[in-house]
Order: C-alpha cells, then sequence, then structure tokens
C-alpha cells in the first residue's frame, strides 16, 4: 500500500548520535517505542487482568498495522519472536526443491542446509549469481521443473541490491516465492502481495529492537507448506487441552507459542508510524541520503558494488576499497565516530531518512582525511 505523508516529524524522531551508519546492523529504538515500553511494562507490573489483557492487545493491533504496511490481509499475518523464526517455518515445511543464492544470509542458507539434512522431504538447490545479484534473468535460468519455490532476500545484506518482487512472481510462476525482507520492510515499497511468505524483524529500519518478528503466509502457502513447527499456538480453536487438534488452517499454523505482547506493542508502535507517513515517502529520504554516501565515495575514488540505479538499491551502501585499505579505513570511520559494518573486505553504510548533515559530514570528512593520508 503506498501512503504519503509529512515526513517532519518522523525525521524529527531519529534521535541517535550523529555518525550512524548501520541501520543495516541495529536500529537505536525510536522515541515512539520506548515510550511505548515503559507503558506496558507499567500496566504490566500491576497484575490487574485488565491491565493484561489491554498489553495482550497488541499483539492484534501489530498485524493490522504490518497489514497497512505489508499490503496483505491481517489474516495472512502472525507474529514471530524473529525473522529466522518465519523463514524455518517456510523452509522446514516445504516440499521438493529450494530455489536460492550460497550468497545469502544465513537465516536462509543454514535454515535450507538443516532442512534438507535432516528432514529428506526438501532439496537446496545452490546457485552463484553473478555479483551475487539475484536477478529475474538469474533465476530463470536456474528454474528447472524440479523447483517448488525459490527464496531470495528482499535487499542483500552484502551488497544492497534490491529484487524486484514483481518481476520474479512473473519468472517464477506458480511456484512458491519466499523473502526475507529484513532490509527492507519500513523503507522500501515493495509489491509484497507478490511473495507467499513475508519474513522479517523490527530491529532494524523499524527501530522496533529485538523480538519484533513479522511473517505473512499467503492462502497458497498455507495450502503447500506443511506446519512441521507448529506448536499449541497454532490451531484454531484456543488452547488444545486434552485433545491434539490438527494445525488451523491459515497463517496460525506456523505458530509455535503466543507472541510476546511487549515486542508485539514496539512492532506496532513502529509499524503504524511508518503507515503513518508512507513506505514510500521514507523510501525516497532514505534514498537521497544513500545517493550522498555514494557521492561521497566517488569523490575519494572509492569503489562501490552497490548497484547505481535508485530502483535496484535501498538504504546499504557497499564500499569496497582496495585490499589492504579495508581494515585501515574501517578503524578510520569508527575513530572519527562513524559507525559502519566492516566485514569480508568491504564497507557497508547504512543511511536511514533521519540520518542528518552532520552525520553524512562526518562520513566524507573522515574518508577524505584518509585517502588523503594514503597519497602520503
Amino acid at each position: 500500500m503506498t501512503v504519503t505523508g509529512d515526513i517532519t516529524t518522523y525525521i524529527e524522531s531519529f534521535d541517535s548520535e550523529p555518525g550512524y551508519l548501520d541501520w543495516a546492523a541495529f536500529g537505536p529504538l525510536s522515541p515512539n517505542v520506548r515510550s511505548e515500553v515503559h507503558a506496558d511494562a507499567e500496566l504490566l507490573g500491576t497484575g490487574r487482568r485488565s491491565s493484561v489483557d489491554l498489553v495482550n492487545e497488541h499483539v492484534d493491533q501489530s498485524r493490522t498495522h504490518a497489514s497497512s504496511v505489508l499490503g496483505v490481509p491481517a489474516e495472512q499475518i502472525v507474529i514471530q519472536p524473529s525473522t529466522s523464526h518465519g523463514l524455518q517455518q517456510a523452509i522446514y515445511g516445504l516440499s521438493g526443491t529450494l530455489l536460492l543464492s550460497r550468497a545469502e544470509f544465513p537465516a536462509l542458507t543454514i535454515a535450507a542446509a538443516r532442512a534438507e539434512a535432516s528432514l529428506g522431504t526438501m532439496r537446496a538447490a545452490w546457485l552463484d549469481p553473478e555479483n551475487g545479484f539475484m536477478t529475474p534473468d538469474a533465476v530463470r535460468d536456474a528454474l528447472t521443473d524440479e523447483v517448488t519455490a525459490v527464496a531470495v532476500s528482499l535487499v542483500d545484506f552484502r551488497t544492497g541490491y534490491r529484487v524486484d518482487l514483481s518481476a520474479l512472481r512473473d519468472v517464477i510462476g506458480d511456484r512458491l516465492l519466499i523473502v526475507d525482507a529484513i532490509q527492507g520492510l519500513g523503507i522500501v515499497d515493495a509489491d509484497y502481495g507478490a511473495a507467499d511468505v513475508v519474513c522479517a524483524n523490527g530491529y532494524k529500519w523499524l527501530r522496533a529492537g529485538r523480538g519484533t518478528g513479522v511473517a505473512s503466509y499467503s492462502p497458497r502457502a498455507v495450502d503447500r507448506l506443511a506446519p512441521v513447527l507448529s506448536g499449541y499456538a497454532g490451531v484454531a480453536d484456543g488452547l488444545p487441552v486434552d485433545e491434539v487438534p490438527e494445525p488451523s488452517r491459515d497463517a496460525r499454523a506456523f505458530i509455535v507459542s503466543k507472541a510476546d505482547s511487549l515486542a508485539a506493542a514496539r512492532l506496532g508502535s513502529a509499524l503504524h508510524e511508518i503507515h503513518e507517513v508512507g513506505v514510500a515517502t521514507i523510501g525516497a529520504a532514505v534514498e537521497t541520503r544513500a545517493t550522498r554516501v555514494i557521492e561521497i565515495a566517488d569523490e575519494n575514488a572509492i569503489p562501490v558494488i552497490t548497484p547505481r540505479e535508485p530502483q535496484l538499491r535501498a538504504g546499504i551502501v557497499t564500499l569496497a576499497p582496495e585490499p589492504q585499505d579495508a581494515a585501515p579505513l574501517a578503524a578510520a570511520l569508527a575513530n572519527a565516530g562513524v559507525t559502519i559494518t566492516p566485514r569480508g573486505g568491504t564497507i557497508r553504510v547504512s543511511t536511514h531518512a533521519g540520518t542528518d548533515d552532520e552525520s553524512l559530514l562526518l562520513f566524507a570528512s573522515a574518508l577524505s582525511a584518509y585517502v588523503a593520508s594514503r597519497a602520503w
């Protein structure tokens, strides 16, 4: 769902220290989320049934807010502890062959390997796409009749490459499309309805803290995935005492236990804030700042492996300095008060809508100073 609103108040809510350019690793909690935590903790401290019930209502409220951001019915959405919980529900329940890249985040690759080794109902077909980009062409070339599902990250954690979910749906046809959306939810106005499974966590771009996982399962996913990890909360009619009923015939089947109401409150608060502004509006602000990071890298002749086209990236910009410069440059940035993620000879810089000019100036100054020092 595309909503556009005033982003001023949203941007003003960013109060992390200048130099924080690591949103792809962790999003410092928003003021609204922090206030929600304190208020709900006080309610749960009373012991009153009415107070406990009031906090528990946040679970359904967060599903409604997730529905508004994802653009899928709330009935398809469940609250999970993490992205990995949702992905494992899908991958362990899959039959047939799962196509995925070896370069994916371990939440996907390890789940696929474990499911293949332990269950014997699915096989992982590993793809090594050029630059690690899961483009529609790369997926099309790797498809076989045996492939029953394709798993991708909405935004690649290494390079920042953003997939086109609608284009992938056109390529894979009726196969299941499983998406790890943790690096895009809240800042990428994607066609989430094109996917059958979408899993994310609110501790990065949503600024909601850990434990705030959310997952959606389409009717096709419910029909084709076995709820292997379904628990007592995944049934249709309440607590199943003295019986073992079948799993629910909707997304609830993919629940192990009841959701953490405090985590759901944080998630719901963050999602509501995003819906009020609009993902497209937030995404445009993120794009402006990510573009500036690329410009600063170009000004200092530091290679960038993130796609240049705005439609092919989101908030992550990955620098690829000369191998001998990677560690010293990362240290120089840290010493200058710039928070980034160095990994495997690259430096991942991730901006948000609220990244201010002071942070970008710190980054530019530190990069320029390092390059100047190497000239000697």
